[in-house]
């Protein structure tokens, strides 16, 4: 009996093996300054804001505008990243231009750099525009005419409208090429402000960059064009630098949440990524109206990135299987089951989407709600499967790439386009 009891406590004092991870340390730290802001300075922004946006909103109207001008426009206003501004105008007016050219021996008149902007914008809005508007370019072998190649502007706008290529585009795989090569070996004769948007473009496509860091540098390059627009230049510096001023505001708040949660004492083995997880969430959701959706999808980026590094770098299998199965009931029944870490991460997150539950409720949105559980659910039995090596069923895609847990923030922020 007595050694019967003497290995029960052996065994008690043996520390439990975890997968420990040595993840780096938080670059950012102390480096990000506290920041206020300045109301009187806000409001003052938005009351010019407002003035332009009504001198902007009069030149869309097409009156004494060509179609090439008014695509041209669009596409200046969206590349300064104002069109949040505009949306359904330029939705109605592509639409309008949707409907009545719809017969692509119309665009014979157009030069390969209109041709291809309306084609990338169409695309880029969701309509379905055949490859046919290239045709005209097509030599009798089936590839772009050699009198393109010093149409630098034309192979530019061509350049970025084979990004937006779908499946079957093939003469959109040939444009790419083709752009690529004659792009890059004309670009040391071009003049410096071209020149800069070549080498650009060919590092950054347009339509694969991050929308609000491609706001900033066009805001650059469009300045240093003598025919710039000066009220829509001005429009986008004061936009760009009040949405600075909500971003500044929403990371700092985010920041001094997460020192709330008091994370290096409750969860020590988990990473703190609170500033990379608001980053990625002004990446995807950069509109002003948006504030909700970025501070919770910064949140819950961070409270899930603790729930991985349980899956990765601490819990056992048997801690697993019983977080996993809380998670599934999504409750806190067999959490006095888990280790005081496991189960401070878990009831964390529960406690947070309790607040965001609330939250949708008073605005009558709980089927976001409903929506965005069921994504961190499959999350985390998608961790654990992998774990434990289970074959996982169109699994490849968890959280961070796939389209509908986006989607489900978007439906939080309210914004139904």
């Amino acid at each position: 009996m007595a050694s019967t009891q003497s290995s029960l406590h052996s065994n008690s004092l043996q520390e439990t093996v975890r997968p420990l991870a040595a993840f780096p340390e938080n670059i950012w730290a102390d480096r990000i300054a506290p920041f206020t802001l300045d109301k009187e300075e806000h409001e003052m922004y938005e009351r010019e804001i407002e003035m332009l946006k009504a001198e902007v909103a009069s030149m869309l109207l097409p009156t004494g505008k060509t179609m090439t001008e008014r695509f041209d426009f669009i596409d200046k206003i969206e590349r300064l990243g104002v069109s949040h501004h505009f949306d359904i105008e330029i939705e109605n007016q592509l639409q309008e231009f949707f409907n009545v050219y719809t017969n692509f021996g119309e665009y014979s008149a157009y030069d390969l750099s209109s041709a291809a902007l309306q084609f990338r914008l169409f695309r880029q809005h969701g309509f379905n525009v055949s490859c046919g508007i290239f045709d005209q370019f097509i030599d009798a072998k089936g590839k772009f005419k050699e009198s393109l190649c010093n149409d630098t502007r034309g192979l530019l706008s061509l350049y970025e409208a084979s990004h937006v290529r779908t499946h079957g585009d093939e003469i959109l795989e040939e444009a790419l090429a083709f752009t690529t090569t004659h792009l890059t070996s004309g670009g040391p004769r071009l003049d410096s402000t071209l020149a800069k948007q070549v080498k650009y473009a060919l590092e950054q496509p347009l339509y694969k960059g991050i929308p609000r860091y491609e706001a900033w540098h066009y805001i650059s390059i469009y300045g240093e064009d003598e025919s710039n627009n000066k009220l829509l230049l001005r429009l986008a510096m004061l936009d760009y630098h009040l949405l600075q001023m909500s971003y500044k505001q929403e990371l700092c708040e985010i920041i001094s949440w997460g020192k709330g949660l008091e994370s290096v004492s409750k969860f020590p083995y988990a990473r703190d990524r609170f500033v990379e997880c608001y980053f990625w969430a002004v990446g995807t959701l950069y509109e002003p109206q948006h504030s909700l959706a970025r501070m919770t999808f910064a949140k819950v980026a961070a409270l899930i990135t603790m729930i991985d590094d349980i899956y990765d770098a601490y819990g056992t299998l048997d801690e697993l299987q019983i977080l996993t199965d809380s998670a599934e009931r999504w409750d806190s029944s067999g959490a006095d089951q888990l280790s005081d870490y496991i189960r401070a991460s878990y009831t964390t997150l529960l406690k947070f989407n309790k607040e965001v539950a609330e939250k949708l409720a008073k605005k009558q949105r709980t089927y976001a709600f409903d929506k965005y559980i069921e994504e961190v659910r499959y999350h985390v039995v998608t961790n654990f499967k992998d774990r434990v090596n289970i074959p996982i069923v169109l699994a490849t895609n968890t959280w961070s790439t796939n389209p509908y847990f986006l989607l489900s923030f978007v439906l939080i922020s309210g914004n139904n386009t």
